[in-house]
């Protein structure tokens, strides 16, 4: 067997040991596949970015819708109903109601008095013919005849000073425990706006109304047959 030189061997573990050379295809490669990275990276950054804000308006506007609906719902009066009818142990009477009057807030408040059942087994406490005939709780006699001097009074006045007949109003006078009275006029009377606040005018039940003034009273107007409300149920359409 032939030897090898030394130099021979020297040579030969040179060319092993030796880096190889990196070929320009490669490096070019390379730097595509870094620059896609790159690319993909940052669009995605920008992406997640881009949907985080969007998905931020979006609860801002839902937050915000909430708040205008919870404040409309928050000062949004009652749902006033257009008539009510007062069925009674002589009959029903049905009134429309003025939510467009000059007192609205007399009108909801009679609303949430029929929903809340406040006039179920009230009485007519006060029945005065070619006058009113008065619903409710107060059994002072002093407010009635205050209005019967007042009706005597303005008698001698001016017709145009006067409501119709069949107008539906409720005292002024201030109650405990949000008490609620009805008034039904049964003629013609003076004008009452100093004691009265009118807020609504019988449709239909005008004979009801007629028959009720009718029954026997005592000197202080009080009807000697009770004569009861049994619930005021409220309507929409008439």
């Amino acid at each position: 067997m032939a030897r090898i030189k030394p130099q021979a061997l020297l040579q030969q573990s040179k060319k092993k040991k030796g880096p190889s050379r990196v070929s320009v295809a490669t490096t070019v490669i390379y730097g595509i596949v870094v620059v896609g990275m790159v690319l993909f990276i940052f669009a995605t950054c920008r992406y997640w970015s881009k949907r985080s804000k969007l998905h931020m308006e979006d609860t801002l506007s839902a937050v915000e819708h909430d708040n205008a609906f919870g404040d409309s719902r928050d000062t949004k009066k009652v749902d006033i109903p257009r008539y009510a009818v007062i069925s009674t142990s002589k009959g029903s009477i049905t009134v429309e109601l003025y939510k467009e009057g000059s007192s609205p807030e007399v009108v909801e408040k009679f609303v949430n008095s029929c929903l809340k059942g406040r006039f179920k087994g009230m009485f007519f406490n006060r029945v005065i013919k070619n006058f009113v005939i008065q619903g409710g709780d107060d059994d002072s006699v002093g407010t009635t005849e205050d209005w019967t001097s007042k009706g005597k009074h303005y008698s001698q006045l001016d017709t145009s000073l006067k409501h119709e007949a069949f107008m539906l109003g409720t005292s002024k006078t201030k109650r405990d425990g949000g008490r609620f009275d009805l008034l039904i006029t049964t003629a013609p009377i003076p004008d009452l706006n100093e004691k009265v606040n009118v807020f609504g005018r019988v449709i239909k039940g005008e004979d009801v109304v007629q028959e009720i003034e009718e029954v026997d009273t005592d000197e202080h107007y009080r009807p000697k047959t009770p004569i009861a409300i049994i619930e005021v149920t409220l309507k929409r359409k008439f």
